[in-house]
């Protein structure tokens, strides 16, 4: 069975940073865009980063540019998402998803990212970050 599994959620206060990891089990990781999502209470998911072959083929959400850093490891079949100068509004829990379609092409990559749509695809179980003003 595929497994995506995050960790690093937690409680933190507004500016400070957190690390989330996500570890794939019973796949080919290799052959999979990785990305990460969220979803905060009321609201619809959204897609925050994605990750194609290389640290190089990234793209991230309006939101995420330029505080959020997406880098995969794929000796460890893992992905991760370095998460700086958090604000409240950042708080959401915060899923790992895996594509096979979405790492055909950049553009599939945005799409996947800004639609949230995952079909085919595996997602994790989630984990909550919470920011405290």
């Amino acid at each position: 069975d595929v497994q995506l599994v995050e960790s690093g959620g937690g409680l933190v206060q507004a500016g400070r940073s957190l690390r989330l990891s996500c570890t794939a089990s019973g796949l080919i990781f290799d052959d999979y865009a990785l990305g990460w999502f969220r979803q905060a209470p009321g609201k619809a998911r959204e897609g925050v980063s994605g990750i194609g072959d290389t640290d190089d083929d990234t793209y991230y959400a309006d939101f995420a540019q330029g505080r959020f850093t997406v880098d995969r490891d794929n000796a460890r079949n893992a992905v991760y998402l370095q998460m700086n100068n958090l604000t409240p509004e950042d708080t959401a829990v915060y899923y790992c998803a895996a594509s096979t379609v979405a790492r055909r092409a950049p553009t599939l990559l945005k799409l996947w990212v800004d639609s949230s749509y995952n079909g085919g695809g595996y997602w994790g179980q989630g984990t909550l970050v919470n920011v405290s003003a």
